[in-house]
């Protein structure tokens, strides 16, 4: 996600052609909970003109799993969950995931307890159908002490808790900071890894994020295997934005990041089952255009 989407958060190969495509039985064995879906931040502004009509076309695609980056107000795109719910369903969609920042004040620190704002966020993801709820962002106050941050973590862990009881675990999802950031000379992400209960909060590894920073998918996986249940599947290229350390995403297989080692190791051994394609970037093609191309290169790779 590029420098928008955290302002955003902050305040709410080419495609294999012809016929001798590999058969599914060369890839690495699909697990029977594997699902491929797209974050709805992909389709933003198509999602705030009009959500019927492009959840609509994404269903059209073929996309059967979506995850969303819009909850405000116990609304997910101006819709209550329930209702959001039937339009889903009515299009033959699911939710298994969707983004909501768990901030600071979330947490009531003399109460041990979370806030009613985010018991009614877990309470109307169960109702929605999700089996994550993916806090996107940390805020950079927990970052500056490794004590306060490690507490932080604890925190994480008590979501999942929270989570547990209505049949969902917690998740985070990662930027570049984390992978930027040290604290008692260990990155963010280290630490993230290794003060969370993998039982109660999964970790969303987003591989296109991390790459300006210096890290590299294919290295996290193998020091971490079995951690990554969900992942964005995006590619990167140069830009010249100047954020997320000099790249913005691209369509896969265009760009620097190999993307079909990746998820063949996700879903080998990273302990992957949910493959959100993300695309924020677009070189000129319309949003909708360029998941429709992601879509079918992640099925040509048996996906």
């Amino acid at each position: 996600m590029h420098q928008s989407r955290r302002n955003f958060l902050k305040t709410s190969a080419l495609f294999v052609a012809g016929s001798s495509m590999l058969s599914n039985e060369l890839f690495a064995a699909k697990s029977k909970n594997e699902l491929l879906g797209v974050q709805l931040y992909s389709v933003r502004d198509d999602m705030k003109k009009d959500p019927l009509a492009t959840l609509k076309a994404l269903a059209d695609m073929g996309y059967k799993n979506v995850e969303h980056a819009n909850y405000i107000n116990r609304k997910f795109y101006g819709y209550s969950a329930t209702e959001f719910k039937k339009v889903l369903s009515d299009l033959g969609l699911s939710m298994p995931s969707g983004h909501t920042v768990m901030a600071r004040n979330h947490w009531d620190e003399s109460k041990k307890d979370f806030t009613d704002a985010w018991k009614y966020t877990v309470e109307d993801a169960a109702t929605v159908g999700q089996q994550i709820v993916i806090s996107p962002w940390l805020d950079e106050s927990l970052r500056k002490d490794i004590n306060d941050f490690k507490r932080y973590m604890e925190v994480f862990n008590k979501s999942g808790e929270l989570c547990k009881k209505s049949g969902m675990r917690f998740g985070y999802h990662n930027h570049d900071f984390e992978f930027s950031t040290q604290l008692g000379g260990e990155k963010l992400f280290d630490l993230i890894l290794q003060n969370t209960d993998p039982k109660l909060v999964v970790q969303q590894l987003d591989i296109g994020n991390m790459y300006g920073a210096g890290g590299r998918a294919l290295d996290i996986m193998k020091k971490y295997p079995g951690r990554f249940e969900s992942m964005h599947v995006k590619d990167e290229i140069k830009s010249e934005k100047g954020e997320m350390g000099g790249y913005e995403s691209t369509v896969l297989g265009k760009g620097v990041i190999p993307v079909k080692e990746i998820v063949d190791l996700g879903r080998k051994s990273g302990g992957t089952t949910q493959f959100i394609i993300e695309q924020e970037s677009y070189q000129g093609m319309a949003p909708l255009d360029t998941v429709k191309e992601d879509f079918k290169i992640m099925k040509s790779w048996g996906y």
